[in-house]
């Protein structure tokens, strides 16, 4: 890991981290804002509750773990995947500013949304991330390449060996 990302990944985990442990500790005050939002995206789901105060805790769980696991490199790109499917529903269900009557307000959750849209940018910035490393489908893709050209020199030999010899 580079130092970038040893410096990148806990300062981008840290909003996650911090903010799941409070929706953790205090749900209460995220269930009006979730209500619209977190049923119908956990309805798909069948082992979701349809409590939406449980959805918003299962939503900090989310959020505290794959933090966590991005500050420390552990699966970062899974964790940053995991932060994703996360913030998406959070940001429209906590920061509809298109909804806001007064203009101070509305000013305030737009840049709340913007916030978090930049967020998102950063976490597929590191879920992209392979460390330097060919990623897997590259990898899929020259293994499917080094078969073709392995079967295509064993055909090569199987017509040389059936050719009749002079």
């Amino acid at each position: 890991m580079s130092l970038a990302q040893r410096i990148a990944r806990p300062l981008l985990a840290a909003t996650f981290v911090t903010g799941g442990v409070e929706a953790l500790r205090n749900p209460k005050p995220k269930v009006p804002a979730a209500e619209d939002v977190a049923p119908p995206v956990a309805q798909p789901i069948p082992f979701l509750p349809d409590d939406t105060e449980q959805l918003v805790k299962i939503d900090a769980g989310v959020k505290i773990v794959a933090g966590l696991m991005l500050a420390t490199g552990r699966l970062p790109r899974l964790a940053a995947l995991a932060l994703c499917g996360s913030l998406v529903p959070t940001t429209l269900a906590g920061h509809r500013f298109w909804e806001e009557e007064d203009p101070a307000s509305r000013g305030e959750q737009q840049i709340h949304f913007l916030k978090n849209v930049g967020l998102l940018g950063g976490l597929l910035f590191a879920a992209l991330d392979t460390g330097g490393r060919p990623s897997v489908g590259w990898r899929a893709r020259q293994a499917a390449q080094n078969t073709r050209r392995g079967a295509q020199r064993q055909a090569k030999s199987a017509r040389r060996a059936a050719l009749p010899s002079n």
